[in-house]
């Protein structure tokens, strides 16, 4: 595991599974909410995904990065895909409870997103960072205001990963011999054009940690009858997001309202109303062959969703601020580490970080609380 200075790993036994945390050195000693930041990765990742963030805060917060269940170094248990996110939320109530950080600040990329999102419907949550947020009504199958297009939800769940790409994930495929391996991946979706880093290796890692058994990544597909001819089954991560098992628009009507930071890139290719993930998408753009039509199977507006359902929120007195980043991709924390930490801060309310009195350009406030 490529741990870099200052961080470290360590396991914590649950009653559930075996969860591996990434901390800072000393963190440990901070206990106060308010200073606490949980981090929660995405979908074919790992916590490693977030060291140079955690290397880059303030060192009087205390940082915990989880890995979820089948990623990472954390215990790959199944994921019952009936219950949506809700055995990862439950994995990481548990897991800091253990670790004494409830309730903390919650910052979710894309699955994590969903992940936390759960958490909050169900649990207390200081503040919730979106990032590159998976939409409120799950990532495939719906119109925009969530309705289901089918009731097998054809077209979401795990049909939707490419097999050469699962395959490449067994081999441990470290290559750019195909546009289907992880380093392929990596630099064409999860980051905009452009994007260099010299831990491009680690990153590539926390790819290749994902579990590809039975129940983890990507899960089982069974067959429909309406286009593209699969659905969503019962078991595995990417069904886990299918809009029939995960809907977490409810929180709209949370009370207390914890403040909202949604941060994105405008070239994501991964959560976009044109997402080359989507089937929808792929099915209008001819990648996906007999296409019946935007009538019968459009695009999923995933960010249109998300800000719909977060306008909402607003409107009934929750503390809402979108940033959205020209130019970059599903991976803000990465591309633009500056805009996100000073975000991250100030959404935490963090009094000591240096003054700031106007937000960054691409900031827009849905409404404020105060």
């Amino acid at each position: 595991m490529a741990i870099m200075d200052g961080i470290t790993a360590r396991q914590i036994e649950t009653p559930r599974l075996t969860v591996n945390i990434l901390e800072r050195v000393g963190d440990e000693a901070t206990t106060v909410p308010e200073r606490t930041l949980v981090f929660v990765h995405g979908q074919v990742s790992s916590s490693l995904i977030w060291q140079e963030l955690m290397q880059d805060l303030p060192p009087d917060l205390r940082i915990i990065a989880v890995d979820l269940r089948g990623f990472g170094a954390t215990e790959n248990a199944p994921v019952d895909a009936t219950r949506g996110v809700r055995d990862f939320s439950d994995d990481l109530h548990v897991t800091l409870e253990l670790l004494e950080a409830t309730p903390a600040h919650l910052v979710g990329w894309a699955l994590g997103a969903a992940v936390v999102m759960q958490y909050a419907l169900e649990h207390p949550a200081l503040s919730l960072t979106l990032e590159s947020p998976i939409s409120p009504f799950g990532f495939g199958g719906t119109r925009r205001d969530g309705t289901r297009l089918t009731d097998d939800d054809a077209g979401a769940g795990a049909g939707v990963a490419n097999p050469d790409f699962v395959e490449r994930l067994i081999a441990g495929d470290t290559s750019t011999d195909a546009p289907t391996s992880p380093r392929s991946v990596f630099r064409a979706a999860y980051v905009a054009p452009g994007y260099t880093s010299e831990h491009e290796d680690t990153w590539v890692e926390s790819m290749l940690s994902t579990s590809t058994a039975t129940g983890n990544y990507p899960g089982e597909t069974v067959a429909s009858q309406n286009w593209p001819g699969f659905a969503a089954g019962a078991i595995g991560v990417m069904n886990a997001l299918a809009p029939r098992y995960f809907d977490v628009s409810n929180i709209v009507n949370l009370d207390p309202k914890p403040p909202i930071l949604w941060i994105h890139g405008e070239d994501d290719a991964i959560v976009s109303d044109t997402s080359f993930f989507d089937a929808g998408y792929l099915g209008e753009a001819g990648i996906i062959p007999d296409w019946p039509g935007a009538e019968v199977a459009p695009a999923q507006p995933m960010v249109s969703q998300t800000r719909d359902v977060l306008a909402r929120y607003a409107d009934r007195g929750g503390s809402v601020t979108e940033i959205a980043l020209e130019g970059v991709g599903h991976t803000p924390h990465l591309e633009r580490p500056a805009e996100v930490r000073r975000a991250l801060l100030r959404v935490i309310g963090y009094v000591d970080q240096p003054a700031d009195p106007a937000p960054p350009t691409e900031a827009i406030i849905l409404k404020s609380a105060d």
